[in-house]
């Protein structure tokens, strides 16, 4: 039985990667969200709740973890965010794992990954593909979120690659800085090319 075709969506923060990700789902791509296990995994019941108040006591509730308790703990301090990592990631991975046995009769499947090339995930895709748009879209976007500071999106963007690196990486580049019908369109035309490479 041939593989599934394992394509690595990633992409700066506010570059569009969910909507992108979306979009890939709409063509019939399974998709495994990073951030969304995180999520689950952190709600109220979830598994790394109570690992989680014991490596950062005072950040978890009747809610589950207080993610903004959570970032506070950890923000600005490198080795915090990496003990937080350190919980965080195998959890990922495992249910990264039961993503790929539960879809392993299609024929690809995309991660959506925020950090695919800082944490060297890329080894385990076979394509990446990169979200991209120009800079002041990029934070307009991003400075029109809730909670969000001109302080805090240069502290996350100092953690990322930049948005050069990660396209001279990429096998494919997605740009949202044109219009949705556009960029659904790009989607389209990349499964498309995908599929008959693995016909």
């Amino acid at each position: 039985m041939k593989k599934p075709l394992i394509i690595g969506l990633t992409g700066s923060i506010g570059m569009g990667k969910s909507a992108v990700a979306a979009m890939f789902a709409d063509e019939n791509v399974p998709v495994f969200d990073a951030d969304a296990a995180v999520h689950d995994l952190q709600k109220a019941g979830g598994a790394l709740v109570p690992v989680i108040e014991s490596a950062f006591p005072g950040t978890t509730g009747a809610e589950g973890v207080d993610r903004k308790a959570l970032g506070a703990a950890v923000f600005g301090d490198r080795d915090r965010l990496a003990l937080l990592e350190s919980i965080i990631h195998p959890a990922v991975a495992e249910r990264r794992m039961a993503f790929l046995t539960a879809h392993q009769d299609s024929d690809m499947l995309l991660f959506d990954i925020p950090l695919l090339f800082e944490k060297g995930g890329q080894a385990g895709v076979d394509v990446v593909v990169v979200v991209s748009a120009p800079a002041p879209v990029q934070r307009a976007r991003v400075l029109a979120r809730p909670n969000m500071t001109t302080d805090k999106f240069e502290h996350i963007l100092a953690l990322q690659m930049n948005d050069a690196d990660k396209r001279a990486r990429a096998d494919h580049v997605i740009d949202t800085g044109k219009n949705i019908a556009e960029t659904r369109a790009d989607v389209r035309e990349l499964v498309k090319k995908l599929r008959t490479g693995l016909a």
